[in-house]
């Protein structure tokens, strides 16, 4: 088990490396640059050879990488001129406020999955199967934007009982004091996510359902609901544990269009908002930030994965 955990750090750690070095290399290949981002449309060709020269935006590629490298190792992310602060601020505070939304989101999502999920395996191949299968097509090919689009029309204009805007607050206090404004941001990253998981869940029971120890659950006399809840269900659930750290890029990409859509001060909008001024440090920050998440957030899943299943701990302790 130690073998298999380090040997998924290194990896890890190779992906982190190349996630970095890939988005390094494609925001800096882009035309235009930071310098006429931040000087503006009158700087002179002088000044931007100035500001290049500062900032070491004239040197070779591979030497920016490396300095940029030895900053990540002290801890420093950068500078952003554009907001006048450092990329860690920046991203400190608005990083709760974009977990806030996912975690309640995707909590939400799995509360509601679930159920849906058990009984699309109960009743697979009836009308309950067909019609939540149905709906969850629908929703997983529906534009995330045109799914807040339509949010904030019959919410906020045909029945007019919530915001149609995120809350505002630069804290999270200031925030948590306007939940009305956090439902339809939640709820639109909710109804996406809800149709992922739920056809896994569907998934993973239907196979759990044909394996031996449920017919052997159901020799013995136990109720149907017991072998559903209390044998099916559990083992049904593994394959969602490793969805949820691998959904992470979803949720995010999500995260940023709900945001920019509402309006919520959170990393998407960040994200949003770097893209649109050439903002690399933010952009490099943010992205880096998301990719160790997503790494870290798989990594766990595995573990998790490792440690209730018995295949996973077999194999893990021959490799």
């Amino acid at each position: 088990m130690t073998r298999y955990l380090l040997t998924r750090l290194g990896q890890a750690l190779v992906i982190v490396i190349l996630v970095t070095l890939i988005t390094f290399v494609i925001l800096h290949l882009l035309p235009g640059g930071a310098a006429r981002a931040i000087l503006g449309k009158e700087a002179t060709l002088q000044q931007i050879a100035a500001f290049n020269h500062e900032m070491g935006y004239d040197r070779p590629l591979w030497q920016q990488y490396a300095m940029y490298l030895q900053r990540l190792v002290q801890g420093d992310l950068g500078y952003s001129f554009q907001l006048n602060q450092s990329v860690s601020e920046a991203i400190g505070q608005r990083l709760p406020k974009t977990m806030l939304l996912s975690l309640a989101s995707t909590l939400l999502a799995v509360v509601v999955a679930v159920p849906l999920g058990v009984v699309q395996a109960v009743r697979r191949n009836r009308w309950p199967d067909y019609t939540i299968n149905g709906l969850a097509l629908l929703a997983y090919a529906t534009p995330i934007f045109f799914m807040g689009l339509m949010m904030i029309i019959l919410f906020s204009q045909v029945w007019p009982v919530l915001p149609p805007e995120a809350p505002q607050g630069f804290t999270m206090a200031e925030v948590l004091a306007d939940p009305a404004g956090l439902v339809l941001p939640t709820l639109t990253l909710t109804i996406l996510t809800v149709a992922v998981y739920s056809r896994y869940i569907r998934s993973s029971m239907v196979d759990n359902l044909n394996e031996n120890y449920v017919r052997t659950a159901r020799s013995k006399g136990l109720s149907e609901g017991r072998v559903i809840v209390g044998h099916t269900l559990r083992n049904g659930l593994f394959p969602v544990i490793t969805l949820l750290g691998m959904y992470l890029p979803a949720l995010f990409s999500g995260a940023l269009v709900v945001e920019r859509l509402f309006n919520y001060p959170g990393m998407g909008l960040l994200f949003w908002q770097a893209a649109l001024k050439r903002d690399y440090p933010i952009l490099l920050g943010v992205t880096l930030l998301i990719s160790v998440a997503t790494v870290l957030g798989a990594l766990v899943a595995d573990v998790l994965y490792a440690a209730v299943d018995p295949r996973v701990r077999l194999k893990a302790g021959r490799s």
